[in-house]
């Protein structure tokens, strides 16, 4: 099945490149040069994926994923120039899906694209999976939908499977490596530290009070455990 991925980038060859890998694999690529046109392109004809440059006029790309985790879970790939660890965690921290760092490989910048899209589309495909509860905490692997006492929570992708995942086998204990093999595969380019952001965002979206977490809880030494949140009550 094809997408329609929209390209944020001011640099018009580098966009130009992503355009022509993006359909040579079948998809429809939309190009937009700033932030605020990447903000109306995707509030008026919601694409499948959002390809984002940090570095535009007009509105930047933090603040164009800032503004878009308030209003959608559309999957996001950020581009940029900074290659410190600093930049990919505040990247992630406000819910980029994916991060790469230029100058990169056009084969890398698909292959990232290409598992995205089979996470998000995972949510579209006939499922007999029940709706995963764990307390209050319900997640719906199928509508890929998460909702705390009735209350409907917004999800990145990678948040939701981090998330699903525990909700699967509640109280098991998972380390970092085994969440991140389940939200990014054999992708060797992200850290650990990308599942600390993950859950870091998850607290301050489920838990009541999230410095003191009663269901996304940690481990020390080991990693983290969903609960039904008596635990920590």
């Amino acid at each position: 099945m094809n997408a329609r991925v929209l390209v944020a980038e001011d640099d018009t060859r580098q966009a130009e490149v992503i355009r022509r890998y993006l359909e040579s694999e079948g998809h429809t690529a939309l190009l937009v040069r700033d932030g605020r046109a990447a903000l109306d392109e995707v509030r008026r004809h919601r694409p499948d994926l959002l390809v984002l440059d940090v570095m535009m006029p007009v509105v930047d790309g933090l603040d164009v994923c800032r503004i878009l985790r308030r209003e959608s879970d559309l999957p996001v790939l950020m581009l940029t120039a900074r290659s410190t660890e600093e930049d990919l965690l505040l990247g992630l921290d406000l819910g980029a899906d994916d991060y790469l760092t230029k100058p990169y490989s056009p084969r890398e910048l698909m292959a990232r694209i290409r598992t995205l899209l089979r996470r998000t589309r995972a949510s579209g495909t006939p499922s007999a999976d029940p709706v995963l509860r764990v307390g209050a905490l319900a997640v719906d692997p199928v509508r890929r939908a998460v909702e705390v006492e009735g209350r409907h929570v917004v999800c990145t992708p990678g948040e939701f499977d981090v998330l699903a995942t525990m909700a699967a086998e509640p109280e098991r204990v998972f380390t970092r490596r085994q969440l991140l093999a389940s939200t990014r595969g054999d992708d060797r380019y992200i850290t650990e530290r990308t599942i600390d952001v993950h859950v870091l965002n998850l607290r301050k979206k489920i838990e009541p009070v999230p410095r003191r977490p009663v269901y996304l809880q940690t481990v020390f030494g080991v990693g983290y455990r969903l609960t039904d949140g008596t635990r920590g009550r």
